[in-house]
């Protein structure tokens, strides 16, 4: 039935991971229908349901399984998707699911403290995907809309798939793919499980700060029964991580010219040892009853306690930035501004490679100890209520209620030291330098670690009049979202369209963000004060950088003890960017599915169209002169998604698709943000837009922008083979992006604002505001190649080898807002991946490893906003090995793995956005993972 295909992923029910189950058992995995997975024959024709008592039956499990089911998937759907199945998901033990994701073809991710945790689909970034649980849409526990996959445990979760093109049904659907993760209801399970698993890992870079470890663990349990003749079904299941991640990092402040001219020198460092402890709670529990044939009632939950706590230790050294004039009188070039810092640079040791200095020495450097903390918690609870009805007559219907809330607060505590309070006032430090392509290596003549000569303070006078000796920002967002739908669908016999659906559904988003902001002084409005002895740790190492260790504490026990004491940040800046921002959308949807023979193929698919209403509104203060009020400004708009996805399907198990669809992705919620500042400006006389001076210009965000849309046609060819689930696909896709969005000045119209002090009599209300908007766009196309080859096509004897994997290629032509060709954010012009595997009698080892070119990444930035840097192209490569005990043995239902990640040690590296691979920004080094552990099945 049609029907059920959509249900799967729209109103699944929230369950365990029943590969938590040894190899050995049979899986029961979610398929594209809410049936149990259907066999395939050895031509990959489907076939009727296995009998497992059967003496010629191969029941294949695991890894293997897992993989015909993705391709049982992609077979048997009419949009052109990917998928990976709990059987791959939950026994390649990976924190996250963004690992598992990562690996589909199309698919990467990029690594945020070694963690795959942000999505990219097609090779554009997640600001251009949705996701989905369960079907339904959910919150996120970042600033804008995507979600970070490192807060789903991979044991809570089933299957997800990676939709590449959309439907009218598909509700919530992204610009370049959608993602919706799955999770199993009890009554398809088909076997009562109980399962327990615990791993332990270990982070080869050791513990790199003090009171951080190196090694961590994991405990997870699952539950899944019927009861009442298989009416009522009950799942829980629950995950537990407490376990160490380890970074060594090189930034620069960036780039400047040196002070002989030309070529560019480093500006500054930054650089830190970072130490985090991810602690992570997640659970899942589902209650499925079936009062009747006819009648299905779901009520499930999922909830997620993400704690991540870090510790950052290392040196800031202000370099070339801090050198601002000549001294004639000597032969160093001494370019000081007072009262910022006391650096020299020795032009005669410069080294010039590439237009870049790669060598040189800072006489007289004021080095700033940096011993900060940071810690981002954050609770996120989805579920809901469905109610589904099939009728005996070919009417279907379902209404489903869904709920998602995250609260997430994010707490940076910075702390600084350093030899004498203010600029040019303490003992100073004699740096060379060397730079190659992983960052910049130094000497140095001072001791960081000694804290008699280290002070706490404001070393180089950042807080000008505030006696700054650190910092402190508490970053508070809500998020919350209701959705309403209703679904109906009436099969049609013998006719050339099969379904026709209709739908509604309704929904309501709230999203805010607090900030709270404090200089941290020492009591006393002290200059500057020492370490409290009882306050020092064991010291942090810097020597991977040239700096040796450095002193080092926790600033918490400094708050706690009367040493530092808040005094509240009351510059405007601050609640200019707080912001509430609501969003109801209204989408209603008509579609008809397609089925019909077409000469020796079978002709399937669907055509239909959304039309949704939106209404955004944003409330916050705006500023002129310093002086805030309140405001509220949005818009109201429609935008109608045709769709159409036809799949040729030929008795030689070769596949031909075609999709064309208009689709949308609404903009970043942090850039709907009414929240802005202006005055007037009386100096660039030819950037105002009407010619008279002065004009009013301001900066912000903007609450009326429209989503990003395009255009898009997809053609793919299919050939699948063997027993096993083999397939061979090619996929081109072109995206005609008729509406970008991009941060640029455009004129706006000031009326209803105040105006600025000072302001002349008739100044105009046309001025300039600096902002996202809405911008023409450009091409967006590119071709892929997926592939699954289980060996056994060639020689039995190969039985249990296999690959598979795929390699995306991208091109884009879009442009900014000043017709210039743009960097899209997230975007890399190759992705590949594969996986090597040998699955067989118990033994299973697989090798995967995926490559990404360079792209425009996101960091976080000063304060906590985000900033956006070119990464360099990066290759991982992850492994693992493991044992089923196999039936009838007295360990049956006991699996052990070890697993390698990141073996090759891969950086992840930034570099300078003039693309100069010697002008390093990060240069981030993970270090390898270990993992070892087990799953039980009772």
């Amino acid at each position: 039935m049609a029907f059920r295909t959509h249900l799967a992923g729209g109103i699944s029910a929230v369950a365990v991971v029943t590969a938590l189950a040894a190899a050995a058992a049979p899986a029961y995995a979610q398929e594209a229908t809410v049936q149990p997975p259907t066999p395939v024959d050895e031509d990959g024709a489907e076939g009727q349901p296995v009998d497992p008592d059967s003496s010629d039956t191969i029941i294949v499990t695991g890894f293997r399984r897992s993989l015909e089911t993705a391709v049982a998937e992609k077979r048997n759907s009419d949009q052109i998707l990917e998928s990976v199945t709990a059987e791959d998901i939950g026994k390649l033990p990976d924190n996250s699911i963004g690992e598992s994701i990562a690996r589909l073809p199309g698919v990467t991710s990029q690594r945020a403290n070694g963690r795959s945790n942000v999505i990219a689909i097609r090779g554009l970034g997640p600001d251009f995907s949705q996701t989905l649980l369960n079907g339904r849409e959910q919150t996120s526990t970042g600033d804008a809309r995507a979600v970070e996959f490192d807060q789903y445990p991979a044991e809570v979760v089933n299957q997800v798939v990676v939709y590449k093109t959309p439907t009218a049904e598909l509700v919530g659907q992204g610009l370049i793919g959608t993602i919706d993760v799955r999770t199993i209801r009890p009554l398809e399970a088909g076997e009562r499980v109980f399962a327990i698993g615990a791993r332990g890992s270990y982070a080869d870079l050791g513990k790199l700060n003090a009171g951080s470890e190196e090694l961590g663990y994991r405990l997870n349990a699952a539950y899944v029964d019927q009861f009442a003749d298989d009416t009522l079904g009950v799942s829980l299941a629950a995950s537990y991580t407490d376990e160490p991640y380890q970074v060594q990092e090189f930034n620069a402040w960036g780039y400047t010219n040196a002070p002989t001219g030309g070529p560019q020198l480093i500006g500054g460092s930054k650089s830190y040892v970072t130490s985090t402890q991810l602690k992570r709670f997640g659970a899942a529990g589902t209650v499925q009853w079936e009062p009747a044939p006819e009648w299905t009632v779901t009520l499930d939950g999922f909830y997620s306690d993400f704690d991540d706590e870090q510790i950052k230790r290392g040196v800031e050294l202000p370099l070339g930035f801090a050198v601002r004039g000549d001294d004639p009188d000597t032969d160093v070039d001494e370019r000081i501004e007072p009262g910022f810092s006391n650096a020299t640079f020795d032009p005669s040791s410069a080294v010039v490679e590439n237009d870049t200095v790669v060598a040189g020495r800072f006489p007289s450097v004021e080095g700033v100890v940096r011993n900060d903390q940071f810690n981002k918690e954050a609770q996120l609870f989805s579920g809901g209520l469905n109610v589904l009805y099939e009728g005996d007559d070919g009417w279907s219907a379902y209404a489903d209620f869904g709920y998602s809330r995250t609260d997430r607060r994010e707490l940076s505590f910075e702390s600084y030291a350093g030899t004498g309070y203010g600029a040019q006032n303490g003992a100073t430090d004699d740096i060379s330098f060397t730079l190659d392509e992983s960052g910049a290596f130094f000497s140095s003549t001072l001791d960081y670690s000694d804290p008699t000569q280290i002070f706490l303070t404001d070393p180089l006078g950042w807080g000008g009049d505030t006696r700054q000796a650190g910092y402190f920002n508490d970053r508070i967002v809500d998020d919350e979202l209701k959705q309403y739908r209703v679904h109906i669908e009436k099969e049609i016999y013998d006719s050339f369209l099969s379904a026709v659906i209709f739908g509604l559904n309704y929904t309501d988003r709230d999203k805010s963000l607090t900030p709270d902001e404090s200089f941290i002084v020492l009591s006393g409005d002290r200059l500057e004060a020492p370490i409290p002895e009882s306050a020092l740790l064991r010291p942090t190492n810097l020597d991977y950088l040239g700096l040796g260790p450095i002193v080092s504490y926790d600033a918490r026990d400094l708050i706690a003890d009367g040493t530092y004491v808040l005094q509240p940040n009351t510059s405007q800046d601050v609640p200019a960017k707080a912001y509430q921002i609501s969003e109801d959308l209204m989408t209603a949807y008509l579609q008809a599915n397609i089925m019909q023979d077409f000469g020796a193929a079978e002709l399937t698919g669907n055509i239909g169209v959304q039309a949704i209403s939106t209404v955004q509104k944003s409330s916050g203060l705006i500023f002129v002169d310093g002086v805030g009020s309140q405001r509220t400004r949005g818009a109201s708009y429609w935008d109608v998604l045709p769709s159409l996805n036809l799949s040729l399907r030929f008795d030689s198990d070769f596949v031909v698709r075609f999709s064309a669809a208009r689709e949308i992705q609404r903009p970043r919620l942090d850039d709907l943000r009414v929240a802005l500042g202006y005055g007037l400006d009386q100096t660039n006389e030819a950037q105002s837009p009407t010619g008279i001076v002065p004009f009013i210009s301001g900066g912000g965000g903007n609450p009326e922008l429209r989503p990003f849309r395009a255009n898009a046609v997809d053609l793919t060819l299919e050939k699948y083979f063997g027993r096993d689930g083999g397939v061979i696909a090619i996929q081109a896709f072109y995206k005609d992006i008729v509406s970008y969005i991009d941060s640029a000045p455009f004129t706006f119209d000031y009326t209803g604002f105040p105006f600025p002090a000072g302001s002349p009599a008739g100044l105009s209300p046309i001025g300039l505001l600096n902002a996202p908007q809405n911008t023409g766009g450009g091409d967006f196309y590119g071709i892929e190649t997926a592939i699954t080859l289980p060996f056994n096509i060639f020689s039995e004897t190969l039985d249990g080898f296999g690959v598979t994997g795929g390699v995306g290629y991208t091109e884009t032509k879009i442009e900014d807002a000043f017709g210039n060709i743009d960097q899209i954010p997230g975007y890399s012009k190759w992705v590949a991946n594969g996986t090597a595997y040998f699955e067989k009698w118990g033994f299973n080892a697989r090798g995967s490893v995926r490559y990404r070119s360079s792209f425009l990444g996101d960091f976080t930035g000063f304060g906590g906003s985000p900033t956006r840097r070119l990464a360099r192209d990066e290759t991982i490569v992850d492994a693992q090995i493991g044992y089923d005990f196999q039936d009838g043995s007295a360990l049956e239902g006991l699996s052990l793995y070890v697993q390698g990640q990141n073996l090759t040690d891969q950086p992840f590296a930034s570099i300078n956005g003039n693309g100069n691979q010697l002008q390093v920004v990060d240069y981030q080094i993970y270090g390898r993972r270990f993992l070892a552990g087990f799953t039980y099945k009772f």
